[in-house]
């Protein structure tokens, strides 16, 4: 399911070219013979809102599973926050574990005043407050057309 979410996503208006972040292996000598490289992690960030206001909505976010534990989840999230604080973005919200993205500053949105766009995820759906963040900033929280639509 990600994968076709991940094809819908790139051709709506949400797609953010510079939030889709991937980390390769392998040697970049070979890279121009087209060999020894592949794509161990990927995670993109798309156009969300709360109420009117642009926000970025985390994920999908994949690490290939004998890559895991090895950092590259941690540098993609990392790597897309800077990425999304030095563009002057408010805030990225995502579903996911809270005790994971606990220690990149994601604390449960609804205690910012950002509602998840299903109740049952109270508990996992995540805010990341940015620099141009105002505390005015608060209401439902709307995915990319694809998050709903595609199955």
């Amino acid at each position: 399911m990600e994968a076709r979410l991940l094809e819908a996503l790139r051709i709506c208006d949400s797609w953010q070219d510079r939030f889709s972040f991937v980390i390769e292996s392998g040697d970049a000598a070979a890279a121009g013979a087209g060999s020894g490289r592949e794509v161990i992690a990927h995670a993109v960030c798309t156009r969300g809102y709360v109420d009117d206001v642009p926000v970025l909505a985390l994920g999908p976010i994949a690490v290939l599973p004998d890559r895991q534990r090895s950092g590259a989840g941690s540098a993609l999230v990392h790597g897309l926050i800077g990425a999304a604080n030095a563009t002057a973005e408010p805030m990225i919200v995502l579903l996911g574990s809270p005790v994971y993205y606990g220690r990149f500053g994601f604390v449960r949105s609804s205690d910012v005043g950002v509602e998840p766009p299903e109740p049952e995820w109270h508990e996992h759906f995540q805010a990341r407050m940015l620099s141009s963040y105002r505390q005015t900033m608060r209401g439902e929280f709307v995915y990319a057309s694809p998050f709903r639509t595609v199955q």
